[in-house]
């Protein structure tokens, strides 16, 4: 008798829920309480450093709070975040979480058309607003830097505990609907990021985490910021404008034992000399596949260095991971880490047998996963299969239980670890003087390098120059066309479906 299949199907009992009352900001601070002059943080560059101690940046994120408070805002209230690249972004962020406020940390590479969408649907009660950062007029008040970094000092509030499953934060998404979605998470959202420490980082509490994102990145924010701080370690942040030439000298000059990065940036390193890295236990990559190439590269330029690869999204943040000592197969993400029921779905919503391709799902049980999308029950619920909430990414779940990624089954694309909707690059394009038609896709471009590309219908070529700034207007800079092509007529099937496959085909590089 033949022995069955198993199902693609992880599941050993879930995750405890968090202590209640909660607070976010409370749990992610809690352990350097009691290492008080312990350095929290190092904004790190070549010539030296700008370092926080737990007790300075707990004061500022507590004192930031009672500024907030003392602004007129009120628990619940939606603070929208438009910082640039500096520590006031996770301190106001923090802040906001510690009054029982609602943050929206943003891109600072959005445009003033795009945020003004985001103040439409989401009204928020203000603005935090960092010098130089895009911003449109808004019917709340828009709280300067000067303003907001001198309430660091202030008395500190008390923090607001609530019900862990209370609105904690939003982030946005690109959608494949073609606008950014609001994903809202609730406090608890922290406390599912401990199945990380062991499934993904083998985090403790003295190591140095240096993440090469700026501070402005919700990948930094979670993977480089504040679950070092959960675990009371320290973190280091290169400096705004460090070049990736200098990653390798910050990593050997400050000690660091793990460096965290997108795949994009261990391939900008590898371009220079690395120097002997004698202290870094392992590297984390999150964003984007990681090729086998850049990781046999960075071995080998590393003297054996491991990269640690985690798959996520921002509804789930990263859920399936290889932790070092347990290093995935070519072609493998790693498992899903324990506590969290993980399947990998058909059609139907039911879990494909073990070797066969499904897509990639989460239980609506895990504590990480989003409350829904603000406001949109509907869109909501079109993202569940029964109980589980689909990604959208196709994998292979094999015997030994590894996931091998196989592509998503929409068109989004990936922009140096941001998602990105071509509908939505496409609407915000559709108005280009000169342009009838336009579509865009990712395309390689070499090996391990890709690029959004811009395929256009017009009666003559256009200069690509003003089609360049015609598009920075619009959309931030990550999501911006790097090429221009310009066809006779846009693929189609014969109802007049764009067939964005097919415009791989007309790229002739």
């Amino acid at each position: 008798m033949t022995a069955s299949i198993p199902d693609s199907l992880h599941d050993n009992g879930g995750y405890p829920p968090p202590p209640a009352p909660f607070n976010m900001a409370e749990h992610v601070l809690a352990a350097g309480q009691a290492t008080p002059d312990k350095i929290a943080l190092a904004v790190v560059r070549p010539t030296g450093a700008q370092r926080w101690s737990y007790a300075r940046l707990t004061q500022a994120v507590r004192g930031t709070a009672t500024g907030l408070i003392e602004a007129g805002l009120t628990p619940g209230d939606i603070v929208l975040m438009r910082l640039g690249n500096t520590v006031d972004f996770p301190i106001a962020y923090l802040g906001a979480l510690a009054a029982g406020l609602v943050p929206v940390p943003t891109s600072s590479q959005l445009t003033a058309p795009e945020v003004a969408v985001m103040i439409d649907e989401l009204g928020p009660a203000a603005i935090l607003r960092g010098d130089g950062v895009a911003c449109p007029p808004a019917p709340c008040p828009v709280i300067n830097a000067a303003t907001f970094e001198s309430w660091h000092d202030l008395p500190a509030a008390p923090w607001h505990r609530g019900d862990p499953e209370r609105l904690g934060y939003i982030v946005y998404t690109s959608g494949t609907s073609g606008r950014p979605r609001p994903v809202a998470h609730a406090h608890r959202a922290i406390w599912a990021r401990r199945m990380m420490l062991d499934g993904w980082y083998d985090l403790r509490a003295e190591d140095r985490v240096l993440h090469a994102g700026a501070f402005n990145w919700t990948y930094t924010l979670g993977t480089g910021l504040m679950d070092p701080w959960t675990i009371g370690a320290t973190a280091l942040i290169p400096a705004a404008g460090t070049d990736p030439a200098q990653l390798g000298l910050l990593i050997k000059r400050f000690e660091a034992t793990i460096f965290a990065a997108a795949p994009g940036v261990f391939r900008q390193i590898l371009k220079y000399p690395l120097f002997a890295l004698p202290k870094l236990r392992h590297s984390l990559a999150a964003g984007e596949k990681l090729s086998e190439q850049i990781r046999g590269r960075w071995a080998e330029a590393t003297g054996g260095g491991v990269i640690c690869e985690a798959y996520g999204l921002s509804e789930c943040s990263t859920f399936i991971s290889a932790p070092p000592g347990r290093q995935a197969a070519p072609g493998c993400l790693g498992w899903p880490q324990d506590g969290r029921r993980v399947a990998l779905l058909d059609e139907n919503g039911h879990p494909v047998p073990r070797g066969a391709a499904g897509v990639i799902a989460v239980h609506r049980s895990d504590p990480g996963l989003m409350l829904g999308y603000h406001k949109a029950p509907e869109e909501t619920a079109a993202r569940f299969a029964g109980d589980w909430f689909v990604t959208g990414d196709r994998a292979v779940m094999r015997p030994d239980g590894q996931i091998a990624y196989d592509g998503r089954g929409d068109d989004m694309m990936n922009a140096g670890g941001y998602r990105v909707s071509p509908l939505e690059v496409e609407a915000a394009l559709s108005t280009l003087e000169g342009v009838d038609e336009v579509a865009v896709a990712e395309i390689g471009i070499k090996d391990d390098v890709s690029v959004i590309v811009a395929f256009y219908v017009s009666e003559a070529s256009q200069d690509e120059t003003a089609l360049a700034a015609q598009a920075a207007d619009r959309l931030a800079r990550y999501k911006c066309p790097r090429a221009w092509v310009r066809v006779e007529a846009l693929p189609r099937n014969p109802n007049g479906k764009l067939l964005r496959k097919g415009l791989r085909a007309l790229y002739a590089g």
